[in-house]
């Protein structure tokens, strides 16, 4: 049995990183204030709809640091791999979070399109533009640490899509300053849903992916399976699973059949984990070598695929 772990990251979400999310927790809940005062005041939709979309950006941070923190955890007897696939259950909370602040805006906004209301539109113009720049603070604060973490790029995504949305809300207030059409207020709080279900679409869909432990987009596992089988002294590989324990630690275990007992397994499992490392960046390996078929269960789920050494002869 051989094991290759690697703990480390090459990028970490060191303390500075932490004080960089905090300050844009704190950025984002006072800019979601001042926005959701002024979409009442004003008697706006997209206000409205920004600053919900704001509110559940500071849910997104808090919830980033949170994981943030829990992720530094050390494994224990309960959690074998420590607690750092938190990121990613809190990544899926943002994702979804989102969607139901979709549900509520559209709501709005269709009962508004029956019954469109007046807006103020130099008051909208100004509270938009306040949370326009709020924003660009905050993409500033967090543009370093966007790709440390699938948590972190989900913050991240939430806030880009705010300014987005809050371009949006800017440019409604113009035209409503100038055409009196308040309608465009609704259609622009539905353009920011637009905004949000694009932005978060993916972010779900990689969380569930993770979750599922489902072998990670990057991997192709019939390559690595390929690569194992014409190193020099095996047989065939099976049982062969990839996973995702984070978004950026890849694992791996298989069964590795010798061709004969005489080989040396240590240099063998080097050579394995070597390979795994080197050339498809996956740091955490369990190779079990075996000199015979006697262990593989007469399994379809773990029989060895077609194309192994050891099909031919139906071993």
């Amino acid at each position: 049995m051989g094991h290759n772990h690697c703990h480390c990251e090459d990028q970490k979400f060191d303390s500075s990183g932490r004080d960089r999310l905090r300050l844009a927790l704190v950025l984002t809940a006072g800019f979601a204030v001042v926005e959701a005062a002024g979409g009442f005041l004003f008697n706006s939709l997209a206000l409205l709809a920004d600053s919900g979309h704001m509110l559940s950006d500071t849910v997104a941070l808090g919830v980033a640091l949170f994981a943030a923190r829990v992720s530094r955890f050390k494994p224990n007897d309960n959690h074998t791999f420590g607690f750092r696939r938190g990121e990613v259950l809190a990544a899926l909370f943002n994702g979804l979070l989102l969607w139901g602040m979709v549900v509520f805006i559209v709501y709005e906004a269709v009962l508004r399109l029956s019954d469109p209301k007046p807006v103020q539109g130099l008051g909208m113009v100004a509270t938009a533009a306040a949370g326009l720049l709020g924003n660009l603070l905050i993409v500033t604060v967090l543009y370093r640490d966007r790709h440390l973490t699938l948590n972190m790029r989900g913050a991240f995504l939430h806030v880009v899509a705010d300014t987005l949305g809050s371009v949006g809300a800017v440019c409604a207030g113009i035209l409503i300053l100038m055409t009196h059409v308040y309608w465009i207020d609704t259609l622009v709080s539905l353009f920011i849903c637009i905004l949000i279900l694009y932005s978060s679409w993916g972010l779900v869909r990689e969380s569930f992916h993770v979750l599922m432990e489902a072998v990670p987009p990057d991997v192709n596992i019939r390559a690595i399976e390929d690569e194992i089988q014409h190193l020099r002294g095996v047989c065939c590989v099976y049982d062969l699973h990839v996973w995702s324990i984070t978004t950026n630690q890849v694992a791996l275990s298989a069964h590795v059949v010798l061709e004969g007992s005489h080989l040396d397994g240590q240099k063998l499992l080097m050579e394995i984990s070597g390979l795994l490392l080197e050339r498809h960046g996956i740091s955490h390996s369990t190779i079990q070598l075996e000199s015979s078929h006697d262990m593989k269960p007469l399994d379809a789920l773990t029989a060895c695929r077609e194309g192994t050494g050891c099909v031919a002869n139906n071993r």
